[in-house]
């Protein structure tokens, strides 16, 4: 069995070892090594990337107790230097230190346990065994952890036979039936089983930033990030918010204020906005009723979306009841209604129609809608339900 460095030496980047075993599998080199400072994917903590005699190591995986490391290429030599993509290994380690620090903290201020723990490119998050959290849990949660990784406790990894597990002060009794266990414990703040990689000191941790919540069943999902991720992130909002004061040519103190104040000056501007068409709408409303032939009211826009035909065809309504043909050219949309309470049936109309013409809608009795890809389709399909509409009157 190959020496797993990765438990004892976690900052090591680059060594110099043998290949005992390769094996070609679907064109791909499966390869064991003397001893691998790989960590392969477990616990949570995705696998490391790197390189073995300079090729590209693609995956890493615990096989039985052995690493396996797959290559794309055979190693020309038996002794290769491998070398460990350091930046991600580094990101690894400080999420997977602080989530060993984050759920100690969560359980010493309430009592908390940690469910899962997932480590990916993009999100790190823990599951935690609550229905939620307050913001004012999740600031405490925050300003705890901070404290932790100032005070630069040591990070110290070790292995106990199974049997001694119950001496040991763990947050969590682990479900493995390995005889050795391997311990991870931060001075003074959490001692828990696992396999994964660590930093030395809580120091190195760097930063932990909570993000946010959002409920999975009955637990609570937390996301958050660590080190270098973290960092990233707070510059990413920094330059964010600097831009909204600019913007709005505010600081940070006075963005909040600034924002409710234009929301509600938008919101006064849209309640005008509505009136004046609202007006205008009632203007047109007449000239449609006006010009209505064969008791068919047929009007096409293009300016207004569909929204705004809705809104006209509800005042024609509480005027007199009316079969409705509007369509919008700014969206290539076709609205047909009927509350006349005639036998004529707007869906089956429209269902007709795009039986002929390419397009997707449907509808009801009273109402029906359709969409076409450009504005010759809708002109045709408009032609179609008039031609139809013409032909059932006279009828």
């Amino acid at each position: 069995m190959a020496q797993k460095l990765y438990y004892e030496q976690s900052t090591l980047k680059e060594w110099t070892t043998s290949i005992v075993d390769i094996q070609e599998i679907d064109g791909l080199y499966h390869i064991k090594l003397e001893d691998s400072a790989f960590y392969p994917e477990s616990g949570g903590q995705p696998s490391d990337s790197g390189t073995i005699d300079g090729i590209e190591l693609i995956e890493c995986i615990d096989h039985d107790t052995e690493v396996i490391h797959v290559l794309r290429e055979k190693p020309k030599t038996d002794t290769v230097k491998c070398v460990i993509d350091w930046d991600r290994r580094l990101d690894h380690m400080q999420h997977h230190s602080g989530q060993h620090l984050l759920s100690a903290a969560i359980i010493e201020l309430y009592d908390i346990p940690t469910i899962s723990f997932h480590l990916g490119k993009d999100t790190v998050t823990i599951d935690l065994d609550t229905p939620s959290l307050t913001s004012n849990q999740l600031i405490q949660i925050e300003l705890a952890v901070y404290q932790k990784i100032i005070e630069n406790n040591e990070i110290k990894t070790y292995f106990v036979k199974k049997d001694q597990l119950h001496t040991l002060n763990l947050r969590k009794l682990p479900k493995v039936n390995d005889e050795d266990i391997r311990i991870v414990e931060i001075t003074d703040i959490d001692v828990s089983a696992c396999c994964g990689t660590h930093v030395k000191q809580t120091g190195e941790i760097g930063l932990l930033k909570l993000l946010k919540t959002e409920k999975v069943r009955q637990s609570t999902r937390l996301h958050f990030k660590c080190g270098n991720r973290a960092l990233e992130e707070f510059q990413k909002t920094n330059q964010i918010v600097s831009s909204i004061n600019q913007l709005f040519n505010t600081n940070s103190e006075q963005i909040k204020d600034k924002i409710e104040q234009t929301i509600s000056e938008l919101k006064e501007a849209q309640k005008e906005i509505d009136r004046l068409k609202a007006l205008i709408f009632d203007s047109i409303s007449n000239e449609c009723l006006v010009n209505a032939k064969n008791g068919i009211i047929f009007q096409s826009f293009t300016e207004e979306d569909m929204k705004d035909l809705q809104l006209l065809t509800k005042i024609i309504q509480n005027k007199q009841p009316s079969i409705i043909i509007f369509t919008s050219l700014k969206d290539n949309r076709l609205l047909f209604l009927n509350q006349t309470g005639s036998d004529l049936h707007c869906g089956n109309v429209i269902k007709n129609i795009l039986s002929q013409i390419d397009g997707k809608g449907g509808g009801n009795s009273q109402q029906a809608q359709a969409t076409f890809d450009s504005s010759s389709k809708l002109k045709e399909a408009t032609n179609l339900l008039l031609h139809n509409l013409e032909y059932e009157i006279e009828e």
